[in-house]
């Protein structure tokens, strides 16, 4: 049975510290994921099938397909390199201020800039929009929390 855990903020946070940044840097991914409650395990759910899921996930790797089409190496938006980051993902000027604001507060490196932008288009293919979005981008932001928690930057 899971327990909640007994160490202080501050605890939490020297052992999150042991994490390199290097190595974060090269998660695309980090969130906290709270245990759900029993009432809301029982409870009649309306959310999105894994069917329809699997249909969003099949659409969007189509669109990134024909995005890289005659690109032998480029088969997804992970696979971008620098070259590939500036052609794909033009950003409007706010959303390039949120990015910039983010950037500066969470103390990110180009590395976790380029991680976002990757993520930011394959949510925005998910949602099928033609372009990256603030939206997007502010997801893939949150989905940063590890940097949040060591680098001591909170929303």
């Amino acid at each position: 049975m899971p327990h909640e855990s007994r160490c202080s903020p501050r605890e939490i946070q020297n052992y999150l510290g042991r994490i390199s940044g290097p190595l974060l840097d090269r998660i695309d991914l980090h969130i906290e994921v709270p245990a759900v409650p029993f009432r809301e395990i029982t409870a009649e759910r309306t959310g999105e099938t894994s069917a329809q899921i699997r249909e969003r996930v099949i659409a969007a790797r189509r669109i990134q397909q024909r995005r890289f089409a005659g690109r032998s190496r480029l088969t997804s938006n992970a696979r971008m390199g620098p070259k590939e980051l500036k052609a794909h993902c033009a950003l409007a000027e706010s959303t390039l201020d949120l990015l910039r604001i983010a950037m500066a507060d969470m103390n990110l490196s180009a590395r976790a800039y380029d991680r976002i932008l990757k993520v930011s288009w394959t949510i925005a293919d998910l949602a099928g929009a033609a372009d990256i979005s603030s939206d997007h981008v502010s997801e893939a932001i949150q989905y940063r929390s590890l940097d949040r928690q060591v680098w001591g930057w909170t929303t």
